[in-house]
């Protein structure tokens, strides 16, 4: 079957679906260089900057992310492709100050390959900048050593806590060690129903059996933890949940964050249902639901599905979350 998307000559797609997003979010980000995306109203230089990288095809992630108390540049890749070192260290190079600059990275091969490279060019060019790679997919089971775990839509909750605190004038080393205690206190698990078709050149990344879903698929179909026959909403959170408790060691009176982020066709109705479901075990558990979102936040075009991210909090990293934010994907008052 051809693909049906409404798009132009896929060599020009990210440069019009840039124009398109600023256009859509005029108060917000503008483009700036080569296509980076960069906050309207730039936080004083005295203040820590953040900055990420990623391929472009997952809106709103990870543009959707720059603005007041988040990011400050992201750099948009091709799309599902990590841009190049030359991008990302104009986007540092633009934002360098005494302050310094947290670099956000999602563990994927290519965007980790651009992000040693460009850690390369920051060190001999003595830019101000600390890197934390986000890898809380837990389809990989080794917590210990997290090397494979994939980086997943739970760097949202990275950058909120990150940029609250830069935007609270905290030092570099202050935003970084919220940022690693956030991804230490995270993990996240996918489930996908169907799969979706690269928007470039229409080739389909997955595809699955009408009657299956397959919990642990990654972003761009990778591989996950098998297939198996379609579940109920509660019979789904019913699996994936405990999957996540048992991963981060919640104990009963600890208090957890939980986010539903749909991956593309996977409707708000589906995710609220699971979320009820989410808060009905959590209660069973003795387990405070202390803060829960649910929406889109990075997509992977017209696969269904969701991902689901538990994250241990505490007071301060609540705080955090609460603190006010101004982005196309998230808006806090």
């Amino acid at each position: 079957m051809p693909m049906k998307k409404f798009v132009n000559d896929p060599d020009n797609l990210v440069s019009e679906l840039l124009e398109g997003f600023v256009l859509a979010n005029a108060d917000k980000v503008k483009l700036a260089g080569d296509n980076l995306v960069v906050r309207v109203h730039p936080k004083s230089q005295d203040k820590v900057a953040v900055v990420t990288l990623g391929g472009s095809g997952h809106e709103p992630a990870l543009s959707g992310f720059v603005g007041e108390g988040m990011l400050d540049v992201s750099v948009p890749g091709e799309i599902f492709a990590a841009p190049g070192p030359p991008r990302v260290i104009e986007a540092l190079r633009m934002v360098n100050r005494d302050a310094g600059v947290l670099f956000v990275v999602l563990n994927h091969e290519g965007d980790v390959m651009t992000a040693n490279m460009v850690m390369e060019m920051v060190e001999k060019e003595g830019l101000n900048v600390k890197q934390i790679l986000t890898h809380e997919d837990i389809s990989v089971p080794s917590r210990e050593d997290p090397s494979d775990r994939r980086g997943l839509a739970a760097c949202l909750l990275v950058i909120k806590v990150a940029g609250a605190a830069a935007e609270q004038g905290r030092s570099l080393d202050d935003c970084l060690a919220i940022a690693e205690r956030m991804e230490r206190n995270m993990a996240t698990l996918a489930v996908a129903v169907s799969g979706a078709t690269h928007p470039s050149t229409g080739e389909v990344i997955a595809e699955l059996p009408d009657d299956e879903m397959v919990v642990g698929m990654g972003q761009h179909g990778e591989a996950g933890g098998g297939a198996q026959k379609m579940k109920t909403a509660d019979q789904t959170a019913d699996i994936m949940l405990p999957l996540l408790l048992n991963d981060l060691n919640i104990q009963r009176g600890e208090q957890v964050l939980v986010m539903l982020n749909g991956v593309g066709s996977t409707t708000l109705m589906e995710l609220y249902v699971v979320l009820r479901r989410v808060r009905q075990i959590l209660d069973d558990k003795g387990i405070k639901l202390a803060r829960s979102i649910a929406g889109e936040f990075l997509t992977v075009q017209e696969m269904a599905g969701f991902q689901m991210c538990v994250a241990r909090m505490d007071p301060e990293l609540i705080e955090l979350w609460d603190a006010p934010c101004n982005s196309p994907a998230l808006v806090a008052r």
